[in-house]
């Protein structure tokens, strides 16, 4: 009988990314892929660090697996659980210590070591200390060795072309799940591309936990920023639309300015997170610049384009802001008018500079800043997507249900979700559709005749 694995994702864009690459390498073990507990062979968990909550998701999703564990054991079937990603990175032997079950621990930077791990730890089924760990920072051989094939065809593909941080803003602990900056070569990047169009993509997304400091070695052994990159990207044929996230204010340049400008294949929308509009909390964040310049950057992308929108990430409540830092941080909101956002309460996380730090903000109060700065944001989200109820909007559609009538999802231009009911299926392709209603998080179009 095949064998069978099932993989869990939590977090970010790139551990999505990382999951595909994860499922290809099981693939070509000869494992299938299920979605019931109870069929999995393997059990692998994908994990994310950036908040203390996502952390916890981990050691709940385990607390299940032991009992399927225990029940596969009694019926005479053995179980691989491994855990990888950012929490395997940062836990490291913590986990097992935690939790004797797991098998395999596994960093972000490790994962094409899998195949090997999978059989020493196959090979040491009969002995009762079977942990292994992997935990080597080593992102060229991670991305020399994994997969190439991708055998689920998406219209909207994932793809990372840098990975790790050297920025160490005090709250993050990406610089140490992650390493430091990696860049793939633009030779690799324009293959997997290619593959992944030739396979059916039309829209990439080009990740990064710092994207806009990419510096690739390109054409001519010369070193291409993110701007020329897709410049590159862009002559590629069948390639509709391209995305990049997420951007550091630090490392926006002027070839990506011009690529805004230029490109028509490059969307009018920008993820580029401020995290705080008080200049005293982004000198104690270690952001390296201020509320002021962090404008003259939207307004300098503004001015390349001029439909062009923003989203961005928050963290309310870091330690020493005040009700005027939290003020100043409504005023950004105000001056921006962000379309989309992420925002959270800060959360400690261990080993970063900030983690000892006191917080004399008591729960309740971060809880109501965090309310106050999420219905500012609602307000003009909700504000940005209603003027589009009765204009057209071109939408890329990458999924359709057929029951009675195809539903259609796709995104627009702005990254806004757009429903559609409508007689044909609609995947894969790009139209100018009618909106006809529009929520908070959604639009709805009128169905094409």
């Amino acid at each position: 009988m095949l064998k069978k694995f099932k993989l869990k994702t939590f977090g970010c864009q790139m551990n999505v990314y990382d999951s595909q690459k994860i499922s290809n390498i099981f693939y070509k073990l000869g494992y299938k892929n299920t979605s019931i507990d109870k069929e999995a062979d393997i059990y692998i968990i994908n994990t994310c660090h950036i908040r203390d909550k996502a952390k916890q998701k981990l050691y709940s999703e385990l607390g299940k697996i032991y009992k399927i564990r225990k029940n596969r054991f009694q019926n005479n079937k053995n179980t691989i659980t491994i855990v990888a990603g950012c929490v395997a990175q940062a836990e490291g032997e913590e986990i097992f210590k935690r939790v004797p079950f797991v098998d395999i621990i596994v960093g972000s930077q490790s994962y094409q070591k899998l195949p090997n791990l999978i059989k020493k730890i196959q090979n040491k089924n009969k002995e009762k200390n079977k942990q292994l760990i992997e935990l080597d920072f080593d992102p060229k051989s991670k991305f020399d060795d994994l997969p190439k094939e991708k055998y689920i065809n998406e219209v909207s593909s994932y793809l990372t072309i840098q990975e790790g941080c050297d920025k160490f803003c005090k709250f993050c602990v990406v610089p140490y799940t992650r390493g430091p900056e990696y860049s793939r070569t633009v030779e690799e990047i324009v293959s997997e591309a290619k593959f992944l169009i030739k396979n059916g993509t039309k829209e990439i997304i080009l990740l990064g936990q710092n994207v806009s400091a990419y510096h690739g070695i390109g054409f001519g052994n010369k070193e291409f920023n993110l701007g020329k990159l897709i410049y590159v990207l862009a002559k590629i044929k069948g390639l509709k639309r391209i995305r990049y996230m997420t951007a550091h204010p630090k490392d926006m340049h002027e070839d990506l300015y011009n690529a805004h400008r230029d490109l028509e294949k490059l969307m009018p929308f920008v993820h580029l997170p401020i995290q705080s509009g008080s200049n005293k909390i982004l000198k104690a964040m270690n952001r390296n610049y201020t509320a002021e310049e962090y404008l003259k950057i939207i307004n300098k992308i503004k001015k390349c384009r001029r439909d062009i929108v923003f989203s961005s990430d928050f963290i309310v409540g870091y330690p020493g802001e005040t009700k005027e830092d939290f003020q100043k941080t409504i005023d950004v909101i105000d001056k921006v008018e962000y379309v989309q956002s992420f925002s959270f309460i800060y959360s400690p996380r261990p080993g970063t500079m900030a983690y000892n730090l006191k917080n004399a903000l008591e729960d309740d109060e971060k809880k109501n800043r965090l309310k106050i700065l999420q219905n500012k944001l609602r307000f003009y989200q909700e504000k940005f997507n209603k003027n589009f109820v009765k204009k057209s909007l071109k939408v890329l559609f990458s999924n359709s249900s057929n029951k009675k009538k195809y539903q259609s999802l796709g995104y627009s231009e702005y990254m806004q979700l757009v429903r559609i009911n409508n007689k044909r299926n609609m995947q894969g392709k790009i139209e100018n559709i009618k909106i006809k209603k529009s929520f908070y998080k959604s639009l709805e179009a009128s169905p094409i005749t």
